[in-house]
């Protein structure tokens, strides 16, 4: 066994140095205690040698506890290797990780508890110890992949924050959105990170769930569309590496946007026509468009089967049929719940097998079950090939990322936020707000008193996965710097709190007491006696929607009523009888009938990132047009639910004493312009199942003001095998126009827009009519329509 071991330390040459499970496992600290290897000269290190010969030959030379080592991560136990300055400490490192780690996570976090993390040059200097460490003290000179949480922007400290993907959505805009990822990725790479836990792409159906801002909206082939643009943004174009790109992961796979009863994690009953229509639709778009290297596995069930042990979805469909050949990752100890909560797995080591066999290549974002599989191994429960093909997974994209010539980052050419990401983050904002309601009362103009209240005037509004960036504008800011500008005057007052003060990050939310909120409002009223227009910010905050991780840490809810005493204050205000504008905050729609009805105009802002004031005060007074549509239906109340666009012909014949219909429908937002489109033109009336066309339309501003349309393109096939929504988007186009300009948009027709799944669930174009629809929102009487006839068999 000794002469086997040291033959396989000293090659220089392609081992398969296997021996036996049980050689491997007697002498783990012999191996971790050996010094560096010498492999200079060894095809692992050879860049000028095919990466599929470098993992074969690195995996040939590497123990059991090293391949698994690969494949888990560590993030609390960072802690163990720091001192206490948390700076990290390669002594102590040496009894954390002796055998190498796959990525480590969140490097850009001090405590992980939600206080402001390391610096830009901190997280540098950081990161390069710990890759000294790897290269220079581990046996065989592996470095590590450090992954950042990116959701809305590096989450990292001093770094550039915009609106949640929710908002992102919501502007409808493919280049705006690379842009905005572009700028997250040159900063987490100047920052040492390699990966990126982003983009979200569930689609949310439910909006009682608290995730449901850190989702693009409830279309499929929207998140799909502004996804991708997200994953170009953080990778480029091609699969080369270059400076300022990181690896995206797209989340989470699959069924988590329409949980039962809303509940985060609750169980998807979805059938398998669903699941590959809507929810894996972004998912396979995606892949099939672009070369993501991770994808992350879903907490949820789906039809009874965890999806961190689900081998169909991950091995069959997501490997098998559409050829992805990245690495699939696990979610925050989701392997432990196969034990712990699906109860799936009657042990970690058993809840380990199953999730590696079913496609999970690394246990995120600590090692609590992989490291079972040491024993799994050794033991025959688990084919060491298995184990193989997922370290080789991790090992190819620190292969591809060249972090074997050079794992370090230069601390010379760290980014923090600019004035330029400043500009970008306003105008985002700005194409962001969805414009409601407007009686004429906006845009605002002249020398105007300004009554500013409500409980999200004067917050920090970032949402969840948020660090601390190097500034944020709340509404009262902004409007401050506007209105004194235009020689106006500013009045702010709370008016009323959604909850007490609280943190995203903290269990506990604190109902804000009664008579309190009272006082506040019988002060509100005396305050802006003297205002010419109220503005109320209202809705909902970071702790009122949110990721419910715990029983003790929830951000569900089953009403969407507004929290507290907000209604109240919009009762009272109504009394003065002045104009009120509202603007609507928070992570998912809310129940803003009352606001509606006594307001001259409201927006849907949702989150709209540091610059928020200055994009609403830029919206307000007209100098930017606003342009965003919704990327989630507004339900008028939870007993609505569900209330998305594209439902089945049966689903909505009506309610007693109620309407049936969403208060607004997705794609629905206006202009202070007025736009016009014409009737649409098929390229041909009639085609083959197997032909393509194009639908054209020419829209045309009607009003005074330039700005942005967003023209969108809706399908229904009239008649088929298997029922088909009434309207489904397939494809959208963000134009902008002067006042009398007119401007033609062309969308292709063909497979793409055309098939779906037939009875035996094969992609399918059917002959028959299909109606062409193109508009401003999904509504029908925001459409134009014509009829495009498919002839022939079913392609």
């Amino acid at each position: 066994m000794l002469r086997h071991l040291t033959l396989c330390l000293l090659s220089v040459l392609l081992l398969t140095c296997g021996g036996s499970e049980a050689d491997v496992s007697d002498t783990p600290a012999a191996v971790a205690d050996s010094p560096r290897l010498n492999t200079e000269t060894a095809i692992y290190h050879d860049a000028t040698q095919p990466i599929d010969d470098r993992i074969a030959d690195l995996i040939g030379r590497m123990t059991v506890e090293e391949k698994v080592a690969q494949i888990t991560a560590v993030w609390a136990d960072k802690h163990k290797m720091e001192t206490e300055d948390y700076s990290f400490d390669p002594v102590k490192a040496r009894e954390v990780i002796p055998f190498g780690i796959g990525h480590v996570t969140r490097p850009s976090e001090r405590s992980g508890s939600g206080e402001p993390g390391r610096t830009g040059a901190e997280a540098v200097a950081y990161v390069n110890a710990i890759q000294r460490y790897l290269v220079e003290d581990t046996r065989l000179g592996i470095p590590a992949l450090m992954h950042e949480e990116s959701l809305h922007g590096l989450a990292a400290r001093d770094a550039t924050s915009w609106g949640q993907p929710i908002s992102v959505a919501a502007t409808f805009n493919r280049r705006l959105t690379r842009r905005l990822y572009s700028v997250a990725g040159r900063q987490a790479a100047s920052r040492g990170a390699h990966v990126v836990l982003t983009p979200v792409v569930d689609v949310a159906r439910d909006p009682r769930w608290g995730r449901v801002e850190e989702t693009l909206g409830e279309d499929p082939y929207l998140a799909a569309q502004i996804g991708l643009q997200a994953v170009l943004g953080f990778q480029g174009d091609n699969d080369q590496w270059d400076e300022g790109e990181v690896f995206a992961t797209l989340k989470h796979m699959a069924g988590h946007g329409e949980p039962e009863g809303g509940n985060n994690i609750g169980p998807a009953h979805i059938s398998e026509r669903t699941l590959r229509e809507v929810f894996l639709f972004p998912f396979r778009y995606i892949v099939e468009n672009s070369n993501v290297r991770n994808i992350m596995a879903s907490y949820n069930e789906v039809n009874g089967v965890p999806s961190h042990a689900n081998g169909w979805m991950l091995n069959d469909v997501l490997r098998g049929e559409w050829g992805y050949r990245g690495a699939v990752v696990s979610d925050y100890f989701a392997i432990r719940e196969l034990n712990s909560r699906h109860a799936v797995a009657s042990s970690l080591k058993e809840a380990a097998v199953r999730a590696i066999r079913s496609g999970i290549d690394i246990e995120l974002p600590d090692r609590e079950a992989y490291p079972t599989l040491v024993e799994a191994v050794n033991s025959g429960e688990l084919s060491e090939s298995i184990l193989d093909t997922a370290v080789g997974r991790i090992l190819r994209q620190k292969f591809e990322r060249g972090l074997f010539e050079n794992p370090y980052t230069d601390p010379e050419k760290v980014l923090s936020n600019t004035p330029e990401d400043d500009a970008l983050v306003r105008e985002a904002g700005t194409e962001s707000m969805i414009l409601l309601k407007n009686d004429g009362l906006l845009p605002l103009d002249g020398e105007l008193t300004i009554g500013l209240v409500g409980p999200n005037a004067d917050k920090v509004l970032l949402g969840g996965y948020s660090d601390q960036p190097q500034h944020f504008i709340t509404v009262r800011k902004g409007l401050e710097a506007h209105v004194a500008a235009t020689g106006g005057r500013l009045i702010y007052t709370e008016g009323a709190r959604v909850t007490e003060p609280g943190s995203w990050y903290r269990d506990t939310v604190s109902a804000v007491a009664a008579e309190q909120d009272r006082k506040r409002i019988t002060k509100a009223v005396a305050d802006l006696a003297d205002a010419d227009v109220i503005i109320l910010a209202l809705g909902g905050n970071e702790l009122t929607s949110r990721e419910a991780w715990a029983e003790g840490h929830l951000g569900d809810r089953p009403s969407l009523e507004l929290l507290g005493a907000q209604n109240d204050l919009i009762d009272a205000l109504a009394e003065l009888d002045k104009p009120m504008v509202g603007l609507v905050f928070g992570g998912r729609p809310l129940d803003i009938r009352n606001l509606l009805d006594k307001s001259e105009a409201v927006f849907q802002c949702f989150y709209l990132g540091q610059e928020t004031g200055h994009s609403v005060a830029d919206v307000l007074y007209g100098e930017a047009n606003p342009s965003g549509k919704l990327p989630i239906s507004l339900p008028r109340s939870a007993g609505h639910i569900p209330a998305f666009y594209n439902y089945k012909p049966t689903a909505r014949r009506g309610y007693l004493f109620d309407n049936v219909n969403a208060l607004y429908s997705f794609g629905y937002g206006l202009s202070y312009t007025t736009f016009e489109f014409s009737e649409p033109r098929l390229g041909v009336e009639q085609m083959s199942t197997t032909g393509n066309t194009t639908v054209s339309v020419e829209v045309t501003n009607t009003g005074t003001r330039s700005g942005y349309e967003v023209a969108q393109l809706y399908i229904r096939d009239d008649f088929s095998t298997v029922t088909r929504p009434v309207k489904e988007l397939r494809g959208f186009e963000k134009v902008f126009l002067d006042p009398g300009q007119t401007k033609v948009v062309t969308f292709e027709i063909g497979f793409e827009q055309l098939n779906y799944l037939n009875e035996e669930m094969r992609y399918v174009v059917e002959p028959g009519t299909f109606r062409i629809m193109v508009g401003s929102s999904s509504r029908d009487e925001d459409l134009q329509s014509t009829v495009l006839t498919i002839t022939g068999q079913a392609k």
